[in-house]
């Protein structure tokens, strides 16, 4: 009985399951396995006894660790719920600003008294320049709060940037119309066409193959445009003008992608920086269109020039274009490229339904079948590409801190 006891406290001593505790056992039976009438039945009982015992640890076990799983830490000493918290955070600015930012510039250019959309995109990127100053600033002020790239303008670097200014502004010029033209509702369809064209530009400029999964999501994305299409037109709401404008605002933003690989180099790889010269190259190339377009006629007759609200407005919506760089970057890092795709198209989804509810539309059931094929096929690309790049060996260039969006996270958050 001594040796019973000895082994039955070294069942609670070790982990249910462990070497040490199948070896007590089997010391168990050996001394109770002594020769007698009853001792097999004796045996029997132990066994069933260990069992028992064996079950209810097996238990405690598995709720302790459920238990302790919320208290989980990473490398970092971060809990679990606290990672999570934060992790949702990120998630949420990011749809805010990102819905917030389209509803406001949808706002801006929907003016009847103002037709000017190159005008209202011009201010932007001038509050985008005057912001970029404004944290440089309040980096060297509160360095250990702010983290942004100390920028001198520099002739040569703009002239670099300059092909890719070029594309950027007719991407927002071309984004702003499609938005003034379609409404939000349609605009998710009115630009989805941006995978397509990134598959094909890819193909023709840099002579990259595109896998038969993949090219089967574009399939399903262009049906959901011509779908969409047909059933904004049988609405009576289809601007052809701004279905054009979407498709080649899509064309733009798959060209501004790769014209970004091209010039990184020119700005050591920051985005800041190529956000500062982007801006700066813009705000150049607006002025002359601004006039040949006629839109200085427009401002000259502006009944609001002078209304603080108004500019309050434009200026926010600057505030918002600026910040949907940052936001962006900071769920890349919180999360994952894929996570941030996947969020972008359920983000794209709240965004359509918030404006089919906020001007009390009534869509049928092939409109909204077209939305899912559109968001559906983009999440597959995006889903079908990962999967790729995972079986692909990456090369790790010599300096990639330098081409991340946003630096190492120093303890405390960016901005």
């Amino acid at each position: 009985m001594d040796g019973c006891y000895g082994c039955m406290y070294s069942l609670f001593l070790f982990p249910v399951g462990s070497s040490t505790q199948v070896c007590c056992i089997a010391v168990t039976r050996f001394r109770r396995g002594a020769p007698g009438e009853g001792s097999a039945s004796k045996l029997q009982c132990s066994s069933r006894r260990e069992k028992r015992l064996g079950t209810q640890l097996k238990r405690s076990s598995i709720l302790r660790m459920a238990l302790a799983g919320s208290e989980t830490m990473n490398p970092d000493g971060e809990t679990f719920i606290l990672r999570a918290v934060r992790i949702g955070a990120v998630v949420a600015l990011y749809w805010f600003v990102s819905i917030t930012m389209v509803f406001l510039n949808s706002y801006l250019l929907d003016n009847r008294e103002l037709d000017a959309p190159l005008f209202v995109t011009f201010y932007q990127c001038l509050v985008t320049v005057g912001l970029c100053w404004l944290m440089q600033l309040l980096s060297k002020v509160c360095p250990g709060l702010i983290d942004f790239p100390s920028v001198k303008f520099d002739l040569k670097t703009s002239r670099e940037v300059l092909p890719l200014s070029i594309v950027f502004i007719s991407m927002i010029t071309f984004n702003n119309l499609c938005l003034k033209h379609v409404g939000v509702a349609f605009y998710t369809v009115g630009r989805s066409l941006s995978t397509v064209f990134n598959v094909l530009l890819s193909y023709i400029i840099l002579k990259q193959t595109t896998s038969l999964q993949a090219i089967m999501c574009c399939g399903v994305i262009l049906g959901g445009f011509w779908l969409g299409v047909d059933q904004e037109g049988m609405t009576g709401n289809l601007s052809l003008t701004g279905v054009f404008f979407g498709v080649v605002a899509s064309a733009c933003v798959s060209l501004n992608a790769i014209f970004t690989k091209k010039v990184m180099p020119a700005v050591d790889g920051n985005i800041w920086k190529l956000s500062y010269y982007n801006n700066i190259n813009a705000c150049v190339l607006f002025l002359p269109l601004i006039l040949l377009f006629g839109e200085l006629g427009s401002l000259a007759s502006f009944s609001r020039s002078s209304d603080l609200k108004f500019w309050g407005m434009m200026t926010l919506g600057g505030v918002f274009g600026f910040a949907i760089g940052y936001v962006t970057g900071l769920q890349i890092k919180f999360t994952s490229p894929l996570t941030h795709n996947v969020s972008g198209t359920a983000k794209a989804c709240a965004q359509t339904v918030i404006a089919v509810v906020y001007n009390s539309s009534s869509k049928s059931l092939l409109w909204w079948t077209s939305n899912m094929m559109v968001l559906g096929g983009s999440s597959a690309y995006t889903w079908v590409k990962s999967l790729e790049m995972k079986k692909t060996p990456q090369r790790v260039p010599p300096d990639s801190a330098k081409e991340k969006l946003l630096p190492e996270e120093k303890g405390n958050l960016g901005v």
